[in-house]
């Protein structure tokens, strides 16, 4: 494959003429052949950029399987091998804790991995869905394709909203405007020709070359494509400089709760082998013990449980109609709190209708809607929806043969001006400058107005007077822009902006932009869900006013861009909070508005779908655009609608809620129950005269339990959990573990009492001291077969009586799935002990008056976690 060693060679390219770029490719106008598209991928390679964010098969499985707590249990399983193996005596000899160990991380891996794998593809596929195309010609025609699929020799058609594929040389141009902040880090866009020009300071200035990784802001060209792929100057950025992922609120939650599990188990594991090794002088059983209780203490089963509610929340949005490309922006979406949004095409619909063409005077006029036309005909750049309502309003009404003009020149739209002109000729050689954009704008550009057919002075009493009848048409819902125009301006080699001033203002055109019938609705929906939505908007303060009073946002705060730009830091930060609706607002406002809200401790969304929206987009936790977004919009979003039903967005954010509340359910459940059982155990060391459970059996315990939590990703979640946003909050899972493990501790001790006192007594005739060796064996094992039990009761019905806040099965019913599962686990666990199985782990079949203890411990302690739970959510406002 050719590389490009230095930039010499784009200096090269940019000093060559047309015919010698044709030349070095050995291609014509008419584009590549397929035979030639081939031959040219072969040789300079694919249009495809390594960012190193894919992994490889192997490297998946290594992630999965080496996880920090399957590395402890890795660790712990070698431990075990060693001492109960290695070092034991040839006839004690025993490896089944080491086996189970592994066991676990084999099933935690496995379905880590699995589910990995599943969710890498699906969101592949999903991301293909929303394929970024590029309008290629080859064999003498231009269609869309995929931007990967582009080669060297391509000639490429570029138009507002494009993102540039690949490197390119500009062959053709009219008035191209391109920001390359990606390669330069400049917002302000640079404008590009197709003329061969003397070198500039850098390859990135030269003024015929365009750059993957930038975007079109405005204008229209064809380029050659001159580098693909990673020989592009952005792909060379991206081998060469290493950049960290940004840390997600995802990431942060699930890096806090696991340090704190870490935490949790470093100091509770060596308590209990100092402990049992003091009692009962044996240091090596006590060390089993103690890697049993580390095992134990283990959520080995959080990965998994994470990535299986990640994956099948992206499934369920899919059908929904929602492609998620960033998994972890499900949970944060769940979190969101705010919901910034643009009107233009995301509260309104994608169509736009010209009502009304008016002159100054009040009066429908042809004239206006032909000068509309004619500025909107010949602009090269991204045709908006108002230029495409005043092209067809124009062939509706009038007889106007666009032969009859041709274009000289253009100075195109852009968000600071918020106008745009063109300058056209007809054929009797009359030249005009026609400008159209926001009628402020338009007002401080004029010196004239057309009154009565005459052209007088724009006095401050007529702007009044024009500002009230745009004042009077915003208030009707209307969107209103002026129309101006000039007469023979300067030629075009000397047309600029300047030349944008003392102009005649024309009239202006009324354009009716309705809410989509979904807005009112879904904004409802989301405040019953808590999230706040502010709209962001470059649009005035009258039609936006109408918009938001149809769609039931409240219109009693808004304030606009220049108010917020006179703001300090701290009076910003007030402003983002104390106003919902915020308008002529500029792209880089929208971004900062977001910025600022994240800053004051909120999880914000942005929804768009148009270049001024891309920063917003990138700077928000959630990103939000529609199928039909211009490219860059599309590349910036983590989640696109492909329906413009906004409820799809209630959807969202319940699932993504649904989502938290689950993997929270594994958490607070799981870590509680460990406190507990450790806890419990601590009690048993300092009374019994042995271990209150071989370590072989705390593992198969362990093991059942973590099996019946594979179900939860299935679990329902009850729908006034769903209404409040849901975030990461480690303490809370602290909260949880103090409230509730102890609670099974004192249920574990009254079994320990019940069983060493009572129950193993009378069945054996006599106490533990009094029996024999052997009986005493028997003794212990009936002890431990009774605790197992006990605790797989407990610990496996308390999911169930903590996956909700409200009565389980009674006023809240758990998923056919997980109930199905639980159940199956308890079913196992109970008979075990009755098994050849039970018989090798050392358990023993119990009496029937232990079932009656059984029935007693299990019923007090449910009630009494109901009882707990409801002071708890009373304390804290929530369960979960």
């Amino acid at each position: 494959m050719k590389k490009f060693e230095n930039q010499g060679r784009y200096r090269q390219f940019a000093a060559y003429s047309e015919g010698e770029l044709f030349n070095y490719y050995k291609i014509d106008k008419n584009g590549l052949s397929d035979d030639q598209v081939q031959a040219l991928r072969e040789e300079y390679g694919e249009n495809v950029i390594d960012y190193g964010d894919k992994a490889s098969l192997m490297e998946e499985l290594v992630q999965a399987y080496l996880t920090p707590f399957t590395l402890i249990l890795i660790g712990l399983a070698i431990i075990s091998f060693f001492t109960d193996y290695v070092f034991a005596a040839a006839d004690s000899r025993d490896c089944i804790s080491s086996v189970i160990i592994l066991v676990l991380v084999f099933i935690s891996g496995t379905v880590s991995f699995i589910q990995s794998k599943q969710s890498n593809d699906a969101a592949e596929h999903l991301k293909e869905m929303v394929k970024v195309t590029a309008n290629v010609k080859r064999a003498g025609d231009f269609n869309e394709i995929p931007t990967e699929e582009i080669v060297c020799g391509d000639l490429v058609k570029l138009s507002a909203g494009d993102l540039i594929p690949a490197d390119l040389r500009i062959i053709e141009s009219k008035d191209l405007f391109v920001s390359q902040a990606a390669m330069t880090g400049e917002s302000y866009p640079v404008e590009k020709m197709a003329q061969a020009t003397d070198h500039a300071e850098t390859v990135v200035d030269e003024a015929n070359l365009a750059f993957m990784g930038s975007n079109v802001i405005s204008g229209s060209a064809i380029g050659l494509v001159i580098a693909v792929g990673e020989d592009t100057l952005f792909g060379d950025i991206a081998k060469t400089v290493t950049t960290e992922e940004e840390v997600t609120n995802f990431d942060i939650g699930i890096s806090k709760i696991s340090t704190l599990l870490m935490r949790f188990m470093g100091v509770m594991v060596p308590v209990v082998f100092l402990i049992n090794g003091i009692h009962m002088k044996n240091w090596l059983d006590a060390l089993i013990f103690a890697i049993s209780v580390a095992v134990g203490l283990t959520p080995e089963m959080l990965p998994m449980i994470v990535t299986t509610n990640l994956v099948k929340g992206s499934q369920t949005m899919a059908k929904g109609g929602t492609i998620v490309k960033n998994l972890n922006a499900i949970q944060s979406f769940g979190a969101m709190d705010v919901l910034c949004t643009d009107k233009t095409g995301t509260l309104t619909q994608d169509k736009i209708v010209l009502e009304m063409h008016l002159n100054c005077d009040g009066d429908e006029d042809s004239g206006v809607l032909r000068h509309a036309y004619l500025n909107s005909y010949y602009q090269t750049g991204l045709k908006n929806l108002m230029d495409v309502a005043i092209i067809e309003a124009t062939h509706r009404e009038l007889d106007l043969d666009p032969n009859y003009y041709h274009k000289v020149d253009e100075i195109p739209f852009d968000f600071e001006r918020r106008r745009m002109s063109v300058v056209v000729e007809d054929k009797a050689g009359k030249r005009q400058l026609i400008t159209k954009g926001a009628v402020e704008e338009m007002l401080a550009i004029s010196s004239l107005v057309l009154k009565q057919g005459q052209a007088i002075p724009l006095t401050d009493d007529l702007r009044q007077e024009i500002r009230q009848q745009v004042k009077d048409l915003n208030e009707d819902g209307l969107r209103v822009i002026g129309i101006a125009q000039k007469t023979n301006p300067p030629a075009v080699d000397a047309f600029s902006i300047e030349d944008e001033s003392d102009m005649l203002l024309i009239g202006y055109l009324a354009f009716l932009d309705p809410p989509k019938e979904s807005t009112q609705p879904a904004l409802k929906a989301l405040a019953d869900h808590h999230v706040d939505v502010k709209v962001l908007t470059g649009d005035n303060e009258e039609v936006t006013r109408s918009v938001c009073r149809q769609v039931g946002i409240s219109a009693d705060s808004i304030i606009n861009g220049i108010d917020l730009e006179a703001m300090d830091e701290e009076a910003l930060a007030q402003a983002v909070e104390d106003y919902q609706v915020f308008v002529k607002i500029s792209p880089q406002q929208k971004a900062q508005i977001t910025q600022i809200l994240q800053d004051n401790g909120h999880v914000v969304g942005f929804m768009g779908d148009g270049i001024n929206d891309a920063a917003a987009l990138t700077t928000s936790d959630v990103g939000i655009s529609v199928d039909t977004a211009v490219d860059i919009a599309k590349e910036s979003a983590d989640i696109i609608l492909l329906e413009k039903d906004l409820m799809i967005l209630e959807k969202g954010v319940v699932s993504g809620r649904e989502i938290f509340g689950n993997i929270m359910k594994y958490i607070n459940i799981t870590t509680s129950s460990n406190f507990g059982n450790t806890f419990s155990i601590l009690m048993a060391s300092l009374f019994l005269p042995f271990l209150p459970m071989m370590p072989t059996q705390l593992l198969v315990l362990n093991l059942i339990y973590d099996i019946a939590c594979i179900s939860i990703p299935w679990d329902r979640m009850d729908a006034s959990y769903l209404k409040e946003p849901k975030n990461w909050d480690a303490s809370h899972v602290k909260n949880f573990m103090i409230y509730f493990g102890p609670i099974s501790s004192i249920f574990d001790v009254l079994s320990f009492v019940a069983l060493y006192h009572w129950i193993i007594p009378q069945v054996l005739n006599g106490t533990y001291w009094s029996l024999s060796t052997g009986q005493q064996a028997v003794f212990e094992a009936l002890f431990h077969s009774g605790w197992f039990v006990v605790s797989l009761w407990s610990q496996t019905l308390v999911l169930h009586m903590l996956r909700t806040e409200k009565l389980p099965f009674i006023q809240s019913r758990p998923s056919f799935i997980f109930t199905t599962i639980t159940t199956i686990g308890i079913i196992f666990g109970s008979l075990l002990p009755r098994t050849k199985l039970g018989f090798y782990l050392g358990l023993a079949p119990l009496p029937g008056s232990f079932w009656l203890l059984l029935v007693a411990i299990v019923i007090s302690y449910l009630v009494l976690v109901t009882l707990v739970k409801h002071f708890y959510v009373k304390h804290y406002g929530k369960l979960l």
